[in-house]
């Protein structure tokens, strides 16, 4: 950073040593540090005709040709800044204040011209502080009288001519000058584009290949707009000359052939880095291309794991769905299972009351078995045909209640109503009474041939 004034105080200058003044102190710094003129108005920017000076190295365009204004109020002597439409903005205490207003300042705050750069800190931050003039006169910013310039320069054109001049040189570096006349006011001009470069790699050397091209495609297109800054403004002096009588006037003509000398190394240089320019881009070009590829693979790749994503939790919801159907399902199975023990317990009981009835109310007081071709005596005493048989071989009585037979028959309805109740009777129970009644059959059928040898050999 370079800071000039192009503005005398006379009644300044001679305060004395002692007196307090006010000044913003370079946070960072024991120089560079911008007195603030009590009688006058200081204006700051990156433009000539400024009272100081302010040229950023990182970013040629942070600071506005007249990015603020400091003056001091005669009613209470207080300070004020204004920002001047800067693009970057003035920040006191780290809020931006708007623009064309007159803000009030205190001792102890903090300005802040400008904005940070790719994470690193403000370039321009100050504090406004009021010290001795003898404690801070050599940490202040350089200060130059343009009274013998602009003298000069009035008795030979009747007007002030400012510019930055940039002379071409192997051997000494660019200087920024007020008017050809005056040697002594030159300056160093900011260090060149490579030097930058160089700097600011070896201060970041953690910094990512991306970030460095970015910021070199960056610097070179504030690079030219710069240029063609000046290019324009070389342009419109040299026209302003040239319509001046430069026969009656040498100073002017010298002038005005330096301008267009100047004008010819700024085109160049602005062509050159241009040209730079495109070459870089040329050769960042397929690594652009080659991120945009691997860009748009990786946003597939990520749509693709969305959709999968998405078609899981659809999965998981369905299954969800169907577990819960399965489960209502196997509840309605449990209950209907459950029905059906219930109404198979209550036949089950019914068939154990039946065959208990049965049992009890029909069977053969003789075998003890379910009556088998049941046959009613005249009693009215029932019993199976076989046994009854068998009982009269040995008495004519009834076996309950003893009175004589007298006449048997065979009961068809009590038969056929055993039969039907046997149907809903276990396995076991049936196959009893087949076997019994298997039995009995083949033991008349040997009676009965008994019965035919004897009438034979009767």
């Amino acid at each position: 950073m370079e800071s000039t004034t192009t503005e005398s105080c006379s009644a300044e200058e001679e305060d004395s040593s002692d007196s307090e003044v006010a000044c913003l102190m370079r946070v960072g710094k024991k120089s560079e540090w911008l007195r603030l003129f009590g009688n006058t108005e200081v204006t700051v920017g990156r433009g000539v005709n400024v009272t100081y000076q302010l040229l950023s190295a990182s970013c040629p365009l942070m600071i506005s040709r007249l990015h603020c204004t400091f003056k001091k109020r005669k009613d209470d002597g207080q300070w004020t800044v204004t920002d001047k439409k800067s693009l970057n903005g003035v920040w006191v205490n780290g809020n931006r204040i708007p623009a064309d207003e007159a803000h009030l300042l205190r001792l102890g705050d903090s300005i802040q011209l400008g904005v940070p750069v790719m994470g690193s800190k403000v370039e321009f931050d100050y504090v406004l502080v009021q010290q001795p003039l003898k404690d801070i006169k050599l940490h202040l910013a350089k200060t130059h009288k343009e009274g013998a310039t602009a003298a000069a320069i009035t008795e030979s054109s009747k007007r002030k001519m400012t510019m930055e001049e940039d002379e071409p040189s192997t051997s000494k570096p660019k200087l920024y000058r007020r008017s050809s006349s005056d040697k002594s006011l030159a300056k160093a001009c900011p260090p060149p584009l490579k030097k930058c470069q160089l700097q600011q790699s070896r201060s970041q050397p953690e910094e990512t290949a991306s970030g460095r091209h970015f910021r070199l495609l960056t610097m070179y297109s504030q690079n030219i707009l710069l240029l063609r800054e000046q290019v324009d403004d070389t342009q419109r002096r040299v026209a302003s000359l040239e319509g001046e009588d430069q026969q009656g006037d040498p100073l002017v003509r010298e002038r005005v052939q330096e301008l267009q000398s100047q004008l010819g190394t700024l085109r160049g240089k602005m062509h050159q880095m241009e040209t730079l320019k495109k070459s870089f881009s040329e050769r960042r070009w397929p690594e652009v291309r080659k991120t945009q590829q691997e860009e748009q693979m990786r946003q597939q790749l990520n749509d693709a794991l969305q959709e999968q994503k998405k078609v899981i939790v659809e999965h998981a919801l369905s299954r969800q769905a169907f577990e819960k159907i399965l489960s209502a399902k196997n509840k309605e199975l449990e209950a209907t299972k459950e029905e059906k023990e219930r109404a198979r317990a209550q036949k089950d009981e019914v068939v154990t009351q039946m065959t208990e009835v049965l049992e009890n109310e029909l069977q053969c007081i003789i075998c003890s078995e379910l009556f088998i071709e049941a046959v009613t005596l005249n009693c009215a005493h029932s019993f199976c045909s076989y046994c009854i048989t068998q009982w009269r071989k040995k008495k004519e009585e009834c076996p309950i209640c003893r009175q004589a037979i007298t006449s048997q028959s065979r009961c068809l309805a009590l038969d056929n109503f055993i039969e039907r109740m046997m149907e809903n009777l276990s396995l076991d129970v049936k196959e009893k009474r087949q076997s019994v009644i298997n039995e009995r059959k083949g033991e008349r059928c040997v009676c009965d041939a008994r019965l035919d040898r004897k009438a034979l050999e009767c």
